[in-house]
């Protein structure tokens, strides 16, 4: 399996538009980040985590040109607004993409993309898709791959992580139950968001995430959903323990 981070930031991105902060400054391509969303390769299988307002910039730079599926955490914008853009994928696969999500994200998505969901008079070249429902405690079989919703609470709005196999994606987490947190027992790899070093109403803080990094003891942990507020790249590695790692835009690991 591998893992492409084709974005890690949050959802303004970095750096944010007008801003003067030192990190929205920086030369750094590590301190540059657009909306958080992953690729996953496994076998002769394609999939994406969210599809956020850089998704076409995101294909562009990671080469992507097969999507087999798109997987949804939940419904924010910075998740789910660059939903036009898999018409490509559509005119190259000549079929409808079949996207996961929780009940309620595929109803807010059909509100507003309501001319891709229009099973009538619908326009010549909108995108099709196949929505199909993630239920908690209910696997997503793809490619004989189990993967596994993971019920996380992002401040009151439902989010899904998602487990495939040793790996583990989870975003705009805030709180977990005990019941969830067992399903991440045993993985390998863990990717977890951290927005910055204060505490925050619906993610976690620096430290939430390297508590529950403890906690759920993988055998390495990449941080994501990244502000500008938690500093530049090189200055927070160098702080964190010897197996967690700052994910960054185009980084690639194989599990």
């Amino acid at each position: 399996m591998q893992v492409y981070f084709l974005g890690t930031g949050t959802s303004q991105g970095i750096p944010v538009i007008g801003s003067n902060h030192s990190v929205c400054k920086s030369n750094d391509l590590k301190d540059k980040r657009l909306r958080v969303s992953v690729w996953i390769t496994w076998n002769e299988s394609s999939f994406v985590i969210d599809c956020g307002p850089d998704f076409r910039q995101q294909m562009l730079n990671s080469g992507c040109t097969k999507l087999d599926a798109l997987f949804f955490t939940h419904e924010h914008a910075d998740h789910t607004a660059g939903l036009d853009d898999i018409r490509p994928f559509n005119f190259m696969q000549a079929k409808p993409i079949p996207i996961y999500g929780h009940k309620y994200v595929l109803e807010n998505l059909a509100q507003r993309f309501d001319y891709i969901f229009r099973t009538e008079s619908r326009y010549p070249g909108a995108p099709s898709v196949q929505p199909i429902e993630v239920i908690n405690n209910q696997s997503v079989f793809m490619d004989g791959l189990e993967i596994i919703p993971i019920d996380v609470d992002h401040g009151g709005t439902q989010v899904f992580g998602y487990r495939f196999g040793d790996f583990a994606y989870l975003t705009d987490v805030k709180r977990m139950n005990g019941t969830e947190i067992d399903k991440l027992i045993g993985v390998k790899v863990l990717v977890v968001n951290a927005l910055r070093e204060e505490p925050h109403h619906s993610h976690f803080s620096l430290q939430d995430a390297l508590d529950f990094i403890h906690l759920v003891q993988p055998e390495k942990a990449f941080l994501t959903h990244i502000s500008h507020l938690l500093g530049f790249h090189e200055e927070v590695q160098k702080r964190l323990p010897k197996n967690v790692f700052l994910a960054y835009d185009n980084l690639k690991i194989t599990i």
